[in-house]
């Protein structure tokens, strides 16, 4: 395996890289927002492991997200994009682009950024069946929100991984 270099114009540069890749300590959240509810999922501090964190009722997520940093250290916040198959926005981008609005203005000191989320239900109801569940803990709309959350937080994580 060859060893990667890089080239740094600045110092700036050189610190942005530095922290990336040796400091990252605060966890990131992903956010599967729907008109009701939303599914929360949370990585580890290391940023290596998803897990589940909550769903909620999507009017109060925002105050839920306030709460939750004030006692974690977070660096980033993903958020689903509803697409179609055909890759155009859903329906649903509309809520998704007013709840992305409101969260930037409520705690802007954390960036937010898109992930498609395209099959993650289908992804999560798989998951939950073949983590052997029963028939009414599958149909259970809140946990398949929050299942979906960290299959998007762990696409984004192991993008980080490339």
């Amino acid at each position: 395996m060859q060893a990667k270099v890089f080239i740094f114009p600045t110092l700036q540069g050189f610190n942005i890289i530095f922290n990336y890749l040796c400091c990252r300590m605060g966890r990131i959240i992903a956010i599967d927002y729907g008109r009701k509810r939303t599914g929360l999922a949370v990585s580890d501090p290391l940023q290596i492991i998803a897990g589940g964190l909550a769903s909620l009722a999507s009017s109060e997520i925002i105050l839920f997200l306030k709460k939750y940093i004030e006692k974690e250290n977070v660096d980033l916040f993903v958020l689903g994009e509803p697409r179609q198959m055909n890759y155009e926005y859903s329906e649903n981008m509309k809520n998704v682009e007013r709840f992305k609005a409101s969260l930037t203005k409520a705690i802007p000191q954390i960036p937010i950024f898109m992930v498609d989320e395209r099959f993650t239900s289908v992804l999560a109801h798989r998951a939950m069946l073949e983590g052997g569940l029963k028939k009414k803990r599958r149909q259970d709309k809140a946990l398949v929100d929050e299942v979906s959350a960290v299959i998007i937080l762990q696409t984004y994580l192991e993008t980080l991984r490339v």
